[in-house]
């Protein structure tokens, strides 16, 4: 039995003892058991009341715990790909621009077999150069080289003009002597 059983117990036993008038003695004790029945009532409501919000709190701890999760998730990938260390596992991919069809896909190099890609819009096969010696003069990423070609190309476009303006001075000045004559 629990303790207020227990102390429930006692106490009609006391009211027995000390009320020797039988309707008194019924009287009390219904009463006490009305207010017995309010007292449990009430704790019942605040039982309710309490576990209905736990129940709301276990709902909000689990919804942030999803939330926390997803963001744990993508905290992770962030991390991951601001800080590689390097393993071999990891997947590389770089871009590549067909020559065929200038269509520009991002190849995988665990994909890669051996030096070749085949482009997916054109479906020709690229050979890979893996050579990291100086540039050829057709790249387009390198600065030293490509950009001492264009500079080349710049003063030989700039030598095409000047003989261009040369050759229009020699035929105007051609075209002055011939009207002195």
């Amino acid at each position: 039995m629990s303790e207020i059983g227990i102390e429930y117990k006692r106490i009609m036993e006391e009211i027995e003892k000390t009320i020797s008038n039988e309707e008194e003695r019924k009287f009390v004790k219904s009463k006490l058991a009305e207010l017995s029945i309010s007292f449990i009532d009430i704790i019942d409501r605040i039982t309710k009341a309490t576990d209905m919000k736990i129940k709301e709190i276990e709902r909000n701890q689990d919804n942030i715990e999803k939330k926390m999760s997803s963001i744990e998730a993508i905290v992770d990938n962030i991390e991951n790909d601001i800080y590689e260390d390097g393993d071999s596992d990891e997947d590389y991919e770089f871009e590549v621009v067909c020559p065929y069809c200038n269509y520009e896909f991002s190849v995988d190099m665990d994909n890669i077999e051996k030096d070749e890609v085949e482009c997916p819009e054109c479906h020709n096969v690229i050979e890979l150069d893996w050579n990291e010696e100086h540039c050829s003069g057709s790249c387009s990423h390198c600065m030293e080289n490509c950009l001492q070609e264009d500079e080349e190309s710049y003063n030989s476009n700039e030598i095409d003009t000047n003989k261009k303006e040369t050759n229009s001075k020699d035929t105007s000045k051609n075209e002055d002597d011939d009207e002195d004559m």
